[in-house]
């Protein structure tokens, strides 16, 4: 009720800070970053550090979904070839070079990383082809068909954008984009630690595990 999972401390360190350094060991010059909720905090908390990459603050006034944020947000990455899509309630040390690169070695609209989850009917579960195409996307399957999951961590194409539906007003990757784009999404494993720190279990175990 107090603090937004963006600002959750690891160990001390919030989450946020984790995600720029992150960002900013990958020559990623540029962060938007869309809050729902707490704004004040997040705002202050970009104030107050001595950031040396570009960071803008969106306050998302009425719930757009994790697609339709960035569909609202269009002008952000306008002009680019490729950007990152993060979910910032991950706890991560993944290699953002090492997805970037595997994503230009192919002409998909979105490329996913992917980790092992323990709780496959909680997540978003792939089937990969060789190449890594996606064969499959089914978000939190009943009867998972592996443990291949969605790991939050994405890099798309202008062409991604342009079939995020408008019609509705709150719009999510997992249940309204991926399934429109069957057979042109891309995967894989990301290079590192990830860990969704949504609930105390998983934080608790994030913060033994950093």
């Amino acid at each position: 009720d107090r603090v937004p999972k963006c600002l959750v401390p690891i160990n001390g360190v919030p989450l946020l800070s984790i995600w720029l350094d992150l960002c900013t060991r990958s020559d990623v010059d540029s962060v938007l970053i869309n809050v729902s909720r707490h704004g004040d905090a997040v705002e202050e908390f970009v104030r107050s550090e001595n950031l040396t990459i570009d960071v803008r603050v969106v306050r998302e006034k009425e719930p757009l979904g994790n697609a339709g944020t960035v569909r609202a947000n269009r002008d952000f990455v306008r002009g680019e070839d490729n950007f990152f899509i993060l979910y910032a309630d991950n706890l991560t040390d993944a290699s953002l070079p090492s997805l970037l690169a595997f994503h230009q070695s192919h002409h998909g609209p979105l490329s996913m990383g992917l980790f092992r989850t323990m709780t496959p009917t909680s997540a978003g579960i792939v089937e990969l082809a060789p190449g890594g195409r996606i064969r499959r996307f089914r978000e939190k399957p009943q009867q998972p068909a592996g443990n291949l999951a969605n790991a939050g961590i994405y890099i798309g194409r202008q062409a991604l954008i342009d079939v995020i539906p408008n019609r509705r007003s709150i719009v999510d990757f997992g249940h309204d984009v991926f399934p429109r784009l069957s057979g042109q999404l891309y995967g894989q494993l990301v290079d590192g630690y990830l860990m969704d720190i949504g609930t105390p279990q998983t934080l608790a175990q994030g913060c033994r595990d950093w």
